[in-house]
C-alpha cells in the first residue's frame, strides 16, 4: 500500500515464446493501481531478462498474404467450438490477442480478470496507407463475475510499426 495513492504489487513471472513454446524469458512487473480511479488503467512497469525469437519473417510473410488478396479476409468464431485456430488465421487470432491485451490494461481493476475467449467476427478492412486494419469483436471473459463481454477493437498494424489500437 502506499498511503494516498493506491496499491503496488511486484511480479515475477516467465513468459513463453507463443512461437516457441519450449522458450521462456524472465520478467518483471510493477503495477500500480491508483486508489478510487476506476477510470484510469494501472501504471505497469516491466522489465524483461531475455529475448524471444524473431518473428520479422512470420511478420513479413503475413503482411504479404494479407496485402495481396483480392476479398478483404472476413473470418468468424476464432478459435472454434472445439477450440481449434486454422493455421491461416493463426496471426489474426495473435494480432486480436495483442489488442485485447491493450483493452484489458485499460480496463483492470485489482477485482476483474480478463481473458480473451474469442475472436467473434473480424473484418479485413481496405485502407490507402500501407497499414494493415482489422475490425475485431472479440469475447473477454471475466473470471471473477463470469461474464462474457463482447468489445469492438480496431486494429492497425504494420510489421515494422507494430500494432496499435485505435478504439
Amino acid at each position: 500500500d502506499i498511503d494516498d495513492v493506491g496499491h503496488k504489487y511486484y511480479l515475477e513471472l516467465e513468459l513463453e515464446d507463443v512461437l516457441d513454446k519450449d522458450r521462456t524469458v524472465s520478467c518483471t512487473a510493477e503495477v500500480l493501481y491508483h486508489l478510487g480511479s476506476r477510470a484510469s488503467a494501472p501504471d505497469v512497469q516491466v522489465t524483461v531478462q531475455g529475448e524471444l525469437r524473431s518473428t520479422e519473417e512470420a511478420d513479413k510473410e503475413f503482411y504479404n498474404r494479407m496485402r495481396s488478396l483480392e476479398k478483404e479476409l472476413v473470418a468468424e468464431n476464432i478459435p472454434d467450438s472445439h477450440g481449434n485456430i486454422p493455421p491461416e488465421l493463426e496471426p489474426i487470432h495473435l494480432l486480436a490477442w495483442v489488442a485485447s491485451g491493450y483493452v484489458i490494461w485499460q480496463n483492470s481493476t485489482e477485482n476483474t480478470k480478463f481473458h480473451l475467449a474469442q475472436v467473434k467476427h473480424v473484418k479485413q478492412v481496405k485502407r490507402s496507407d500501407e497499414d494493415l486494419q482489422f475490425d475485431y469483436v472479440v469475447l473477454l471473459h471475466e473470471m471473477v463475475s463470469q461474464e462474457v463481454l463482447p468489445w469492438e477493437v480496431t486494429v492497425l498494424w504494420h510489421p515494422q510499426r507494430g500494432a496499435r489500437v485505435s478504439r
